[in-house]
């Protein structure tokens, strides 16, 4: 407190006394010495800050409309101490009544960072509130004023009359004009196409489709920057040097913070691997090997020596070369031990692994029930011909515990890790390069004791003489000794070849990174920072637009990194375009999901209604613990604002946003039937529950668990470069001389290796400014009392869901939680310290 905090004006009005939280720029950024010299001049000569209040409401009712204070000006900006990163000022403002609304004026050189305004001993109100954290630039580049609103949540219908025009005034200004390149000052969100990463002007082979706006690739809009379009296409839009990757446009407000930019570009300019990739390429130099799997293990445990960065050196400045990892001056890579590998070197391998994985490692979202055998397809057969499966009874029912297969099914039994219809149309394209993939399927049997064992693996190839001719399909079973272990595992490596592309690809990046967006993109068009769902939603979006639009301009770009180290290449992002026909928003929450895939049914007697098939299914058990945690939490929220149906259906901001966000953001799906109405209480709930899920426990679930477990090669493969050898072949030969030589030869190569293990182990770490599931950036995020209470509660709920998960991991009955590579399963548990933990949910789809 300091004291009291309002006196006299000379016409006897009160006045207040209000502090000011900021951060200069030149704290915030490194080194702005220069604007620090010319915001001194600038105060010099009287331009400095000014704040001025708006009334949400007046004691005296002669106003017809808001009553804007006299300018406060904000003192002694040049002579603060810069090493101070938050720097805090006294204001002295006019009393208005019940301030609502605050305009801020810069008239400095440079931007700044208002984080707060707090007032306090308001005549009548006591303390106001105003929770800014946006950046405020020079007025000469903003056409309005900047407006910021009080901590208090409104329906647009019960705004203060006063406020209204400011609060439609700022959306206005958010939602832009939809024309022109946008600069860093602006605030603008709006949508496009991915039409950004392809770059045709560099040559044909970087040419790329544009993803959203036709039925053939359909794709979910992205953040407009408003580039010019390319010389040779002008439907793409063209790019930024590879040097100015953080340049790209997204609003201010939506970028990393200090803390996190620091963090991330202590790692992530190892992801300027890019250029040390194409340069490599360029040069035409053959990769070099993993001899052995010690050879690999050395890259974690004492460095390897990587003669092709001293070929490369030459053609490239030092600095790029430390992109592969931490590396010394002699080219020695080490990265840290992933937990894969910890505890004991060979576990992975072990099919008991193979298995536990599906349901507790870092892609546990595409496993299930087998429902008919043998399984069929759903491709046109018209165009791929007869895409059925080859895999008979004869194959499995020796190791189905006694039972026959009907039997297995009706005791649902079986189930089912299915790659093949989602790969095949691109197969043969794929294995025309050095790559060489197969579509999959692999079968998988219940055991008594909740685990899984695989029972065949099924590869599919397409007719050599045409798609028309359906696939050549070859089983492979089961086999610990000789080349016939070998050979089964290299089936199990061409599995997890298959799986890590559809989890990278679709599980991560489309189904929690690319369908979030719109949505961050229509609330700030469309719900002001005054609307409830605004507030509840917000935390749920932090960084999203700016990791997304980092990721177009290095990682799914043509050439980027993701095409040169995993499987599907040039036709990564087309491959998710295809797959994204079949993406249903209602089926993204999670007990819907599970039971779309088998993986659960509706039982009135279990817990939340719900029973899991395989009930040691760590991601489901934790997941439902967390969904419907959530869920509790919003209908808490959101029954405070809405009393009735009606009031849903007659919230102008929330029926804009949920009609821009189907017709707009998601806008190739407009037509679908399965969208919610956003008619009732529960449509607003159900929808608002999906939405927090997939940004925060989702996208933790297929995220901070690949270092862990992709961190090691060997164990999740992202490409592989040789097809199955055949007996009577020097290839076979080879395989029964050398089959670790060969399993090395045949998956990822040693620097595609290095390159995509560095980047998942920038994508695995926690910042050190992370928020948390259960978290909030401010405690003072809303005035309203009833919220505050129940998100205290959802916070204690979480709290007591990591006891539960701790308690789970320590039964030694639940087989799937650690397994044999003694990784226990902490995907789900909710907080986290920073760096490379495992654990962890952050509130949004932050890296």
């Amino acid at each position: 407190m300091i004291g009291n905090m309002f006196g006299k004006t000379m016409d006897g009005n009160n006045m207040v006394k209000g502090k000011v939280v900021l951060k200069k720029k030149n704290v915030m950024d490194v080194n702005d010495v220069g604007a620090s010299v010319l915001d001194g001049v600038y105060e010099l000569f009287g331009q400095k800050i000014s704040f001025q209040l708006i009334s949400a409401s007046h004691p005296d009712h002669k106003f017809a409309e808001a009553k804007v204070g006299n300018p406060a000006i904000l003192e002694d900006w040049k002579s603060t101490n810069l090493s101070i990163k938050e720097l805090m000022y006294e204001v002295k403002f006019e009393w208005i009544g019940l301030p609502g609304a605050l305009v801020v004026k810069n008239y400095h050189h440079t931007e700044f960072f208002l984080k707060t305004l707090t007032l306090q001993d308001v005549p009548g109100y006591g303390q106001v509130h105003f929770d800014c954290n946006s950046w405020v630039y020079p007025s000469k580049y903003y056409e309005r004023d900047r407006i910021f609103f009080f901590n208090k949540a409104y329906l647009p219908s019960e705004t203060p009359e006063f406020l209204l025009p400011y609060r439609k005034q700022e959306l206005f200004t958010l939602r832009g004009n939809g024309s022109g390149e946008l600069k860093e000052w602006d605030r603008v969100y709006d949508y496009a196409f991915y039409n950004d990463l392809g770059d045709p002007d560099k040559d044909v082979d970087h040419a790329r489709p544009v993803l959203g706006g036709s039925s053939e690739y359909p794709y979910p809009r992205r953040g407009r920057t408003g580039r010019p379009s390319t010389k040779i296409d002008p439907k793409t839009e063209s790019r930024l040097p590879l040097l100015k990757s953080l340049d790209i446009y997204v609003p201010r407000d939506e970028r990393f913070g200090q803390l996190k930019l620091s963090d991330f570009l202590g790692y992530a300019f190892k992801s300027v691997v890019q250029f040390l990739v194409s340069e490599v390429l360029a040069l035409d130099i053959t990769y070099d090997e993993f001899d052995s799997f010690e050879d690999v293990l050395k890259t974690y445990e004492g460095g390897i020596k990587l003669p092709l960065l001293e070929k490369v050196r030459k053609n490239i400045p030092f600095e790029f070369l430390k992109v592969i990892s931490q590396t010394d001056g002699e080219g020695l890579a080490k990265f840290p031990m992933p937990q894969v590998i910890e505890e004991d070197k060979s576990a992975w391998r072990t099919d008991e692994e193979f298995a536990r994985e599906m349901l507790a490692g870092v892609n546990p979202v595409s496993i299930r029930l087998l429902k008919e055998f043998p399984p069929t397809s759903k491709l046109d057969s018209k165009v791929y011909g007869n895409q059925n499966s080859s895999i008979k009874a004869s194959h499995i029912e020796k190791n189905l515990d006694g039972l026959n297969i009907d039997e297995a099914i009706k005791a649902n039994k079986l189930f089912i890790l299915d790659h093949h219809d989602s790969l095949m149309p691109y197969v043969r394209m794929i294995n025309a390069t050095s790559t060489k993939i197969y579509a999959t399927r692999t079968l998988l049997f219940l055991k008594k004791d909740g685990s899984l064992k695989p029972l065949v693996i099924e590869l599919s190839l397409p007719h050599p003489q045409g798609n028309q001719l359906g696939a050549i399909n070859k089983v492979y079973t089961p086999a610990e000794h000789g080349v016939e272990g070998a050979i089964w595992q290299l089936a199990k490596a061409y599995v997890a070849v298959s799986d890590s592309g559809v989890h990278q690809l679709i599980s991560h990046w489309l189904n929690t990174h690319c369908v979030i967006e719109p949505f961050v993109i229509a609330t700030k068009r469309q719900l002001s920072v005054l609307h409830p769902i605004h507030k509840l939603l917000h935390p749920h979006f932090r960084d999203t637009m700016n990791i997304n639009a980092f990721a177009r301009q290095i990682l799914i770009n043509g050439g980027g990194i993701l095409e040169q180290t995993v499987f599907p290449g040039r036709y990564a992002m087309e491959m998710s375009s295809v797959i994204y026909k079949d993406w249903v928003f209602p089926d993204q929450a999670l007990p819907v999901d599970l039971v779309k895939r088998g993986m659960a049914i509706q039982d009135s007697n279990s817990p939340h209604g719900l029973r899991l098939l395989i009930e040691d299914y760590p991601y489901a058990v934790d997941g439902l613990e967390i969904w419907f945690a959530i869920k509790t939490w919003v209908d808490d929220y959101c029954s405070f604002y809405y009393k009735s149906d009606e009031m849903v259906h007659n919230d102008t901001e929330l029926q804009s946003w949920w009609k821009e966000l189907r017709e707009e953001g998601h806008g190739d799906k407009k037509n679908e039937t399965w969208w919610p109405k956003m008619h009732t209480c529960q449509d607003l709930t159900d929808t608002c529950t999906t939405i927090i899920w997939v940004a925060s426990a989702l996208h933790a679930a297929v995220n901070f668990g690949q270092y862990s477990y992709a961190g090691y090669l060997p164990n999740r493969p992202t490409l592989s470069r040789r097809l199955m050898p055949e007996p009577n072949t020097p290839e076979y030969d080879e395989l029964r001389e050398n089959p670790d030589g060969v399993f090395l030869k045949t998956i990822t190569a040693q620097l595609q290796a290095l390159i995509g293990v560095s980047l998942i182990e920038i994508l695995s770490r926690h910042p050190s400014d992370e928020v948390y599931l259960g978290q909030r950036e401010s405690s003072e995020w809303t005035m309203d009392a009833d919220p505050l209470k129940a998100f205290e509660k959802f916070s204690k709920k979480i709290r007591n869901i990591e006891e539960r998960i701790v308690k789970r991991n320590n039964d030694e009955t639940l087989k799937n939680r650690v397994g044999a590579v003694k990784v226990p399963y902490t995907l789900l548990y909710p907080s986290s310290k920073e760096g490379l933990t495992g654990m962890g949910i952050p509130n949004s789809v932050s890296i």
